[in-house]
Parts: C-alpha cells; structure tokens; sequence
C-alpha cells in the first residue's frame, strides 16, 4: 500500500510539472489545490510552511517544497524522485527549446509567434500573488508587510533585497510571538551530513574546474554557485544569469538570452528551468551533444545545492517550529514573499503598460484568470496559438 501511495504522489507531481505554469506564487495556488483540497498529502497550514522556510533558503523555492513534501511521505529516496520527475519534463522542453532556436537562428526565422506569453505570464503572476495574499494575510501587519515590501522592491531592484525584505519581514513578525500558543519544546538534534556536502560540491567544483578548464565543469560550478546564492526564485536568479552568461562571459547574445527568458514562461514546472536553456546555449559551438551536456550539468548544477539544504533544514523543521518566535515569523514571510511577487510583476509589467497590445493582453488573461475557469496552460496554449494565427 506504501509503494502504490508513492507512485499516486508521483503521479501527481508529473501532473504538476506539466501543467504549473507562472512562477512560485501560481505553483502554491495549484499545490494547494491538488496536494491539499484533492488528495490530502497534507494540510494547507503545514504547505504554506513549507512554502515560507523555503523561501528563506537560497535555491528554487517550489522546487524546494515539493521536494520537502517527498521527503516528509517517503524520505530521501522519493525525495530524488520527486526532484526528478518535477524537473524532467520543463528540462527536457527547455532542452529542445534551445536547440529549435540554434536552428531558427541559422535559417532567420522570426520567433513573433511567442509575443503574447510574456505579458500573459505577468498576469499570472499578478493572479497567484492575489490568490496567495487572500489565504495568507490575517491581520493589519500583514498587509502593511505586504505593501511595504513590495514598495521597496520595486523602487530598489537588487538581487540582495529580496532575503534582506523576507528576514526583515519574519523579525518583524515574530515580534508578536506572545500570540503565539505554546508548544512543548525539545532540544534541536541537527545533522550536518547534507550541509557538508553542500560545502564540499561547491569548493570541489570551483577547485576542479579551475585545475581543469573544461567547459562542462565550470558550467556546473556556475550554476551550483548561483543556485547556492540566489533567494526569491526565478525573477531574482534570472538577472543574475544575464549578468555573468551575456554581460561578463558572452557565451549567449542578448537576444538569445531573452528569447529562452520568454519561452520559459510557456515551459510549465520550474522557473529554474532557464538554466537548462543557458547551459545548452552555452555549448552550442559543439553541436547538438554538446547541447545536450551544457543543459544536463546546468540543470544538475542548480537544483543540486537547493536539494542539499532542504534535506538538511528540514530533518529539525518540526523542532524547530516549536518555537512561538519561529512560527510568528512565518506570518511575515508570508507576506512580504507575496509583495516581492507583486514587485515583480510591477516591473514586468510598466515597460509593457506602454504599449496597447501586451496591455490588453495582460488585462485579457486578467479577466479570464478571475471570471472563468481556464486552467493557466490552456491560456498560454491560447497565446501561442494566437500568435501563430495572426503571424
């Protein structure tokens, strides 16, 4: 009976990895909604702390969660499969998706068709964080957490303001801790094995790859670095992408890089996922296997450190939680987490206020997102079929 529930919670993650499209904010809404309402894997109060301890680890924060769901059914071992079968399916298409545009691009081939993702995308991403903020917000300090953060964000875009905003915010929160009812505490037994072995990959990898030159291993050292250093998800790691792979090492252009930023929004599953699609492109001067190795160690390479860490925080989380202190903060990370999601959608979105088509586009979804049904990749199928139409 075991085994049968591990392969239905399997089952279940393909299902999601398939069709979660939009971001951290927009994977919580349909977690909940097939984990929690649907099958009960556990209750919503316990996802959403999930959610929030991931938040302030570094690496790819719904990743991270489902991944501490299969720790918490089947340990470790259902948790690499669950790793796995999350990320395969957006892998794979990213894969493909780099090397359809080597192909587009030796034979000039316009890539319009996908002008209406982009804007439909950030409306998702206003959507789930609207969704979220109704679930997660209970009292006055947590809207003002919420408005506050998002306000910063917004005026001061930096990688490091997204942990400095959430931590800021759990202080804040849990300084109403009183409110909090007491639990019986024990004393926090940690084992250090998985937070070695994060240290250990990364001196490895910097040092191997610095004894060695070889592309494919310092392409899995960047990527373990950056997915060992970035908090907030994928809005916040893509720019640090752009910087290091476009800005300072050149191994994609411009154009290339915000083609595969926008077809990550049509890939459901991870937003992580555009480190697939930048590891191919980075070894696309050695044809299609080369491809293949760049997207398979980038892939590895960021998901592999944020795995680590779960694994590690999360064998004490039920300790650790104990704590009044540590579950008042929850609160604030809830909701400054949601006001770094509508920071971003802000940013996304005011470049494209200034034009009438992705304008109405991103109120279209809006409207179709609050009134219908529709679940969000028969919207993006929708876009893409539409550019198509009207070429």
């Amino acid at each position: 009976m075991r085994r049968i529930r591990y392969y239905i919670f399997l089952k279940d993650v393909l299902v999601l990895a398939f069709t979660a499209f939009g971001g951290p904010q927009v994977h919580l809404v349909m977690m909940l909604d097939l984990l929690v309402i649907k099958r009960r894997y556990l209750t919503e109060e316990e996802l959403l702390e999930l959610q929030a301890l991931c938040q302030i680890l570094p690496g790819p924060t719904s990743t991270q969660t489902i991944t501490a769901l299969g720790f918490k059914i089947g340990g470790p071992g259902l948790a690499y499969l669950t790793v796995l079968v999350w990320s395969l399916p957006a892998m794979t298409l990213m894969t493909l998706a780099a090397l359809a545009i080597y192909f587009l691009e030796r034979r000039n081939i316009s890539l319009e068709f996908a002008r209406f993702v982009g804007p439909m995308a950030v409306a998702l991403l206003m959507h789930g964080g609207y969704r979220i903020a109704r679930r997660v917000i209970r009292d006055q300090q947590g809207w003002l957490l919420l408005i506050a953060s998002a306000i910063v964000a917004y005026l001061f875009p930096s990688p490091f303001m997204t942990p400095a905003v959430i931590i800021l915010g759990g202080v804040i929160a849990s300084l109403n801790y009183r409110q909090q009812p007491r639990m019986e505490k024990t004393r926090l037994q940690i084992n250090w094995s998985n937070f070695i072995l994060w240290i250990s990959v990364l001196v490895g990898a910097a040092v191997l790859g610095a004894l060695t030159q070889s592309l494919p291993v310092r392409l899995f050292e960047n990527f373990y670095r950056n997915g060992s250093l970035v908090f907030g998800g994928g809005q916040v790691l893509i720019p640090m992408l752009y910087n290091e792979f476009v800005e300072f090492k050149h191994y994609l252009t411009q154009e290339e890089f915000l083609t595969g930023m926008a077809l990550t929004q049509v890939v459901p599953g991870p937003v992580f996922s555009i480190s697939t699609y930048v590891g191919a492109m980075s070894m696309q001067h050695q044809g299609v296997s080369g491809q293949i190795v760049g997207a398979l160690v980038a892939t590895v390479g960021i998901f592999l450190p944020g795995t680590f860490l779960i694994f590690f925080v999360y064998r004490f989380w039920d300790q650790l939680k104990k704590y009044r202190g540590v579950r008042a903060s929850l609160q604030g990370v809830h909701a400054t987490s949601v006001g770094l999601t509508l920071a971003a959608a802000a940013t996304l979105f005011v470049p494209m206020a200034t034009s009438w088509v992705p304008l109405v586009t991103v109120l279209g979804t809006l409207a179709l997102l609050f009134f219908t049904k529709l679940p969000p990749y028969v919207l993006i199928l929708g876009g893409l079929i539409l550019g198509i139409f009207l070429g």
